[in-house]
């Protein structure tokens, strides 16, 4: 029986009960967060209270209680009465992955509110925080009432965590971090479900990567972590819905930021790469609950692509802008990666794109990093098209040769080519 002291905490005994695979009380979790995002719990007890859950795993009921706690450390979104169906989309991260750049405005033209709250790269995975502010003026940073007005005016608003939105997630981020603990399906469930239920969400749809470009290797682990986090959507009152996704080759043809929005663009003007326009069709049909032929044509017509100018402009960019992105983030050096071999692209190794995008300054190795808004590929050929030796793989921009050429050894280590 788990003994609760209801004006103090004993943590060492918490930590060690955790370690030895007990079951914790849901207070007990409650009082052990509101400590430390209090300041009374240090950092040092948080990090072995991580370590052990990394080791030892937690019970649904332990999990609800995380997320709950986290979820009690900030505000979250008051939506009024007789609102829209609010909805949102979580990926699990990936190479190229510009989704949500689309996903926002498309299903916000539905009808559906989409109150978006994003997150920035870390590590090969890109981040739709980063991909935004590449475009001049976009402010990510709105206080909760001007994300709310905005909301209610467009029916989107795609803004970053902020530090009234489950501020304890941003430190205990911070520490799984430095501590060899963030691959724990429990605290990632609690993370993820905590900043999402902080929307105030009707609807949230998964979706989950797996392969080399991302952080569940296997679909197995994909699948254990949906599993957890619809388990805890069911236990705290939300519709939750996973998709999976293989990340064995970038999603599109681009992999880093203003490269990415422009992409985004081309599928929101009808065109783009058909993996990312598939991807992103499949999730707006959970999302929504409306026909994949309504959104096609959202898609074609250039209503989405509308919704997204109003979008940028409303949160403080110009659309005009966009006309001329490739010109504003220009990376001084642009060249062809040539193919050596003649024959048919057998793989694309998605986890190389995203470590040589990272040397290359797209993304961040630590999440204090900044971020290199011009560089990364573009042009890339996708798995099953033919090459002739000679020709361009992709497109690299990168800051100087030096960069291009320790580019260009990755992506040749990344692509592999079969004869005919």
């Amino acid at each position: 029986m788990c003994l609760v002291d209801s004006t103090a905490m004993h943590v060492p005994s918490l930590i060690a009960r955790k370690r030895d695979g007990e079951e914790l009380a849901a207070r007990e979790i409650q009082q052990l967060i509101a400590g430390y995002a209090a300041g009374a719990v240090p950092d040092y007890q948080m990090a072995a209270f991580a370590m052990a859950v990394l080791f030892k795993g937690m019970t649904l009921a332990e999990t609800v209680a995380l997320t709950r706690a986290m979820l009690a450390s900030g505000d979250c979104f008051a939506h009024r009465s007789g609102h829209p169906v609010v909805v949102d989309k979580h990926s699990t991260g990936g190479i190229g992955d510009k989704v949500s750049l689309v996903l926002a405005p498309l299903v916000a033209c539905t009808g559906c509110w989409v109150p978006m709250v994003a997150g920035r790269g870390l590590g090969i995975t890109g981040g739709t925080l980063d991909k935004l502010e590449s475009i001049p003026g976009f402010n990510v940073r709105l206080e909760l009432a001007e994300a709310a007005a905005q909301l209610e005016r467009l029916g989107v608003v795609m803004i970053g965590q902020g530090a009234r939105l489950c501020p304890v997630d941003h430190q205990l981020y911070a520490l799984r971090d430095v501590t060899g603990t963030v691959p724990s399906i429990p605290l990632i469930t609690a993370s993820i479900m905590a900043k999402k239920l902080a929307e105030s969400l009707d609807r949230l749809v998964l979706d989950v990567k797996y392969g080399s470009g991302a952080f569940m290797r296997t679909k197995k682990e994909a699948e254990a972590l949906a599993a957890s986090m619809i388990a805890v959507g069911q236990q705290l009152g939300v519709e939750v819905l996973a998709v999976f996704n293989p990340m064995d080759e970038p999603t599109g043809r681009a992999v880093g930021n203003a490269l990415e929005v422009i992409e985004a663009l081309d599928c929101l003007d009808g065109g783009g790469p058909a993996d990312l326009r598939a991807c992103v069709l499949d999730l707006s049909v959970l999302l929504s609950g409306g026909p994949r032929e309504m959104l096609e044509k959202l898609l074609d017509s250039g209503r989405a692509r509308r919704k997204f100018d109003e979008i940028v402009a409303a949160q403080g960019g110009n659309p005009e802008d966009l006309l001329c992105l490739g010109a504003i983030h220009q990376a001084p050096l642009i060249r062809e990666m040539l193919a050596a071999s003649s024959g048919v692209i057998a793989k694309v190794d998605a986890g190389l794109i995203g470590q040589a995008a990272v040397q290359l300054g797209a993304g961040r190795a630590k999440a204090c990093d900044g971020v290199d808004f011009a560089v990364g590929f573009d042009r890339l050929l996708k798995v099953g098209e033919t090459i002739h030796a000679g020709h361009p793989l992709c497109r690299i921009h990168a800051r100087s040769a030096a960069d291009f050429d320790m580019a260009g050894a990755l992506i040749a280590q990344a692509v592999v080519i079969t004869a005919h």
